[in-house]
C-alpha cells in the first residue's frame, strides 16, 4: 500500500509528540524538573495525538480514517494549546494546582497511580514553572500544540489528494 504525504505528516507529528514526552522525561529525572499537573496533562495530551496520527497513518486506513485522525489530531492540539496557555498565564501564578481541572483529570483518571513515572505529579505549579532558553516551558508546549495543530490541519487538508 502507497504511503502517502498525510500519513507522513502523520507520522512527523507522532515522532515530534513522542520526542517532546521524551524531552519532559529526561527534564524530570536527568535535571530534577519536576512536573506539575498541568504538564503531566499535557504530557497525556501529546501522547494521545502522538497515538491518533500513528494509528490514522498506518496505511491500512482510508482517506476517512486518515481524515479522522487529523481532525481528532488537530482538536488534541488544540486543548493542548488551551491546557498550555492556562498553566502560563493562571496556573504557573498560583501557588497550588490542587483542584483544578488538570489535578482531579489526572488524579480521577488513576494514571498517576498507574504509571507514577510517567504521570506522577511532583510539583506545584509555582515551583514546576522554568525556563529553557529564557522561554517558560509552558509556551515551548503552546508553541509545540501550535505546530501540531497546523501539521494535523494541513494533513487533514492533503488527506484527499494523495
Amino acid at each position: 500500500m502507497k504511503i502517502t504525504r498525510s500519513d507522513r505528516i502523520l507520522r512527523m507529528i507522532a515522532l515530534l509528540c513522542l520526542a517532546a514526552v521524551g524531552f519532559a522525561l529526561i527534564s524530570q529525572y536527568g535535571f530534577n524538573m519536576q512536573p506539575c499537573a498541568w504538564c503531566v496533562l499535557q504530557r497525556l495530551i501529546l501522547l494521545a495525538i502522538a497515538a491518533v496520527c500513528g494509528l490514522a497513518s498506518t496505511g491500512w486506513g482510508s482517506i476517512l480514517v486518515r481524515r479522522i485522525g487529523a481532525a481528532a489530531a488537530a482538536a488534541l492540539a488544540i486543548s493542548g494549546v488551551v491546557a498550555a496557555w492556562y498553566q502560563y498565564s493562571v496556573a504557573s501564578h498560583s501557588f497550588s494546582c490542587a483542584q483544578t481541572f488538570a489535578d482531579r483529570f489526572i488524579a480521577g483518571s488513576g494514571l498517576d497511580a498507574a504509571l507514577p513515572w510517567l504521570f506522577g505529579i511532583y510539583a506545584s505549579c509555582l515551583d514546576a514553572r522554568v525556563s529553557l532558553l529564557g522561554v517558560e516551558y509552558a509556551l515551548w508546549g503552546l508553541m509545540l500544540f501550535v505546530a501540531c495543530a497546523v501539521l494535523a490541519l494541513w494533513a487533514l487538508g492533503r488527506s484527499g489528494r494523495d
